[in-house]
């Protein structure tokens, strides 16, 4: 079995679709650990959902967008903060509701981490001196400064083993902050949200070989950024 890790997809089924062909990605034998955002962004998330549903081995980590799609699922929960990054695409792709079971369940049975074989997969971050089962949902989601203290470290040449951890795979912040639309290593560190949800690149990676493949530009295949977005 090869395993794969893939970032944020954010609605852009046609940049997943890209991802999983030039990878040749098989969706019997092959496992793919989603780093979270499914939802919010371009318009097919409901696409997106059901293609991940036909891989037999397929692990999602619970971003901050799936949290609150999810949210709206079970409770109608509508909040500006979230229709105003996105919130409104799920909810067209869907037709305003109600999302199917299947893609309910995918997303309550979603990781906030996972841990594999001394990798661990989180769409955020965490607080390194802390065990993991200690560490909230909140930061586990939107903690950014793990990544940053790793790329800063990283630039002065500091080589550090956050965690302890052979490596960490996080989505969440796109590595367009940095000025690249490539995946950011730094310490034992692995950026894979190449900002499919904006104007950038989806990116899926095999995470025992780091060898790695891009879709286009998911504004060129959407035909433009999204209004929100601009």
């Amino acid at each position: 079995m090869k395993v794969f890790a893939i970032g944020d997809i954010h609605g852009a089924h046609k940049s997943l679709m890209q991802c999983l062909d030039r990878s040749a990605f098989d969706y019997e034998k092959d496992r793919l650990i989603v780093l979270g955002d499914v939802c919010d962004g371009y318009p097919e998330v409901r696409l997106c959902i059901d293609e991940l549903l036909k891989i037999r081995h397929c692990d999602i980590i619970i971003g901050n967008h799936d949290q609150w799609a999810l949210d709206w699922a079970l409770r109608g929960d509508k909040p500006k903060i979230w229709t105003s990054q996105g919130g409104d695409r799920t909810m067209a792709s869907y037709a305003g509701g109600p999302m199917p079971q299947a893609h309910i369940d995918i997303l309550k049975n979603a990781h906030l981490w996972l841990e594999l074989d001394g990798q661990i997969f989180v769409h955020g971050g965490f607080y390194p001196g802390v065990p993991l089962t200690k560490q909230t949902a909140q930061t586990l989601m939107w903690d950014r400064d793990l990544l940053d203290v790793a790329w800063k470290n990283g630039l002065a040449g500091i080589e550090e083993k956050f965690g302890g951890f052979k490596d960490i795979f996080v989505g969440h912040t796109t590595t367009q902050m940095y000025r690249t639309l490539e995946p950011i290593h730094a310490c034992n560190v692995w950026d894979l949200d190449t900002g499919a949800g904006w104007s950038g690149k989806l990116t899926m990676m095999n995470v025992k070989t780091k060898k790695y493949w891009q879709s286009d530009f998911s504004a060129d295949l959407y035909g433009g950024t999204p209004d929100y977005l601009r």
